[in-house]
């Protein structure tokens, strides 16, 4: 398959660009966390190729968050992109030797990505001081969460960690357009992580 250009431009919404961009990542191999070590490695050594697969193979769950912050303002492409932009950096900056997987610590970066997007973009979301303060207290705080347990954390989780009342944690989110999962949380067993999502994700 020919490498996929990542890109700051934005995509036209009113071409078929987006639909050919969809089946063209949803045909890419997901790799095996054996095979992120050994790509994370190369990349320290400076190797092109093994940056392409890594982030190549994560191009669907870059879709599957960026779909959680349409309506903001801002077209999917253009989050879409964001995004992207967002796990590059993180693939560039993943350490193999922490023990956790890459999507885990990929999702802070595609997330980061895309708000601040959102905040320097959007025509419509104007929020105080003091409120972006706190959402980019839980911001952090989710991202430490999640590589912890390399699920998305409860809400009781992030308010404990925060020592705040759950519901200001949620209407913080709330705000921010985001959200977090109220039912059990996903099992960190290897036999259920987030590379499940991408395998159950339906193509638009």
């Amino acid at each position: 398959m020919r490498q996929l250009k990542i890109t700051k431009q934005v995509t036209n919404r009113d071409t078929p660009s987006l639909d050919k961009y969809l089946q063209e990542i949803g045909r890419v191999d997901l790799i095996t966390p054996e095979e992120e070590v050994m790509l994370a490695r190369k990349i320290k050594a400076g190797d092109p190729e093994a940056l392409r697969k890594l982030v190549n193979s994560n191009l669907r769950f870059v879709v599957s968050v960026a779909k959680q912050y349409q309506n903001q303002g801002m077209s999917l492409p253009d989050l879409i992109n964001e995004g992207n932009l967002g796990l590059m950096k993180a693939a560039t900056r993943f350490d193999e030797t922490r023990g956790f997987k890459f999507i885990s610590y990929a999702v802070w970066w595609i997330r980061q990505a895309i708000l601040q997007a959102l905040a320097e973009q959007s025509r419509i979301v104007r929020l105080p001081v003091n409120k972006i303060g706190s959402i980019n207290r839980i911001n952090k705080a989710m991202a430490r969460l999640e590589q912890k347990y390399e699920r998305e954390p409860t809400t009781a989780e992030i308010a404990e960690l925060l020592e705040m009342f759950p519901e200001d944690v949620m209407e913080s989110l709330r705000t921010n357009g985001r959200t977090v999962s109220m039912d059990a949380p996903i099992s960190p067993d290897e036999d259920n992580n987030m590379y499940d999502v991408l395998q159950g994700e339906e193509t638009p």
